[in-house]
């Protein structure tokens, strides 16, 4: 019998996610804090709850893509949470991007009402999500992720099995750590070469042509050209989760020189203009100096 499915949040990239699932054939039901962002889902097919608990009874498995820690306490343990629904025999997976404590306690809390929880947050942000190519990073039992590799592989290209549950939040803030490192240093080198008196264009055209090019890149090739961010991952996120990064490698003993810098950069005190704004946006704070 086909799984029903659950989906609560649905910005930039819950809403393309919760999308292709429906397009997979499952019956989905979906819950938004802002309800007109749901109002799309309907018309395509999808139920739309006005409660996470209708969310939990009307679903075998209840997926969360919120934007940190707090969103997904307030739905699973607000009014009218998730954990309030006939929460039995449920799988909760959880694709938030969260330290990975935070997976392990509410795995804990999940098992004290009979469900069982994934964590299994992404690499890849608005276009992946909206194509389906996703990179899906999960942690828990082995046996239960690849029962649920069909449901994953509706959202995403590869699914990749981090270990117990935690793994994946823990994979998640390497993956952003990189990611962070790599979108800082094409900023640098394009203030350096444009500072130096060469185009915007031909740098981009530099670095394409050779072994640096990659996706990534490409993705931000005509924010750098025009100094428009419209958010594919909105700064505000990045910040968030290179605070996460910092907190993890205290935790973990890891010497992190330029994971320390780049959370100075990408700040949840920076400019508030920059907050709605793509990750790539860092260039401007590099040009304010």
């Amino acid at each position: 019998m086909t799984q029903r499915i659950g989906f609560i949040g649905l910005g930039i990239m819950g809403q393309a996610m919760a999308a292709n699932i429906l397009k997979a054939g499952y019956p989905l039901t979906v819950y938004n804090r802002t309800a007109e962002k749901a109002e799309a889902l309907r018309n395509a097919g999808a139920l739309v709850a006005d409660r996470p608990s209708l969310v939990t009874d009307a679903s075998d498995v209840i997926i969360l893509m919120l934007t940190g820690q707090e969103a997904v306490d307030a739905v699973l343990h607000g009014d009218e949470g998730v954990l309030s629904g006939e929460c039995k025999g449920k799988i909760v997976i959880n694709m938030s991007t969260v330290p990975a404590n935070c997976s392990i306690d509410w795995a804990s809390q999940l098992a004290e009402h009979g469900a069982t929880l994934i964590d299994a947050p992404v690499s890849g942000s608005k276009v992946p999500a909206q194509q389906g190519t996703l990179v899906i990073l999960a942690g828990g039992p082995e046996e239960l992720i690849q029962a649920q590799e069909p449901l994953l592989l509706s959202m995403g290209k590869k699914v990749i099995h981090c270990g117990p549950v935690g793994s994946g939040s823990s994979m998640k803030l390497s993956i952003n750590l990189l990611l962070g490192i790599m979108m800082e240093g094409m900023a640098e080198a394009l203030h350096l070469a444009e500072s130096s008196g060469i185009a915007t264009e031909t740098l981009i055209d530099a670095v394409a042509s050779g072994p640096l090019a990659c996706t990534l890149f490409q993705l931000k090739e005509e924010m750098f050209k025009t100094g428009n961010y419209p958010p594919q991952f909105p700064f505000k996120h990045m910040a968030k989760d290179m605070q996460f990064v910092v907190a993890a490698a205290a935790e973990n003993g890891a010497y992190l020189p330029l994971g320390s810098e780049l959370a100075k950069l990408f700040s949840p005190t920076a400019d508030a203009a920059l907050m709605d704004q793509d990750f790539a946006a860092v260039k401007k704070v590099l040009e304010k100096g």
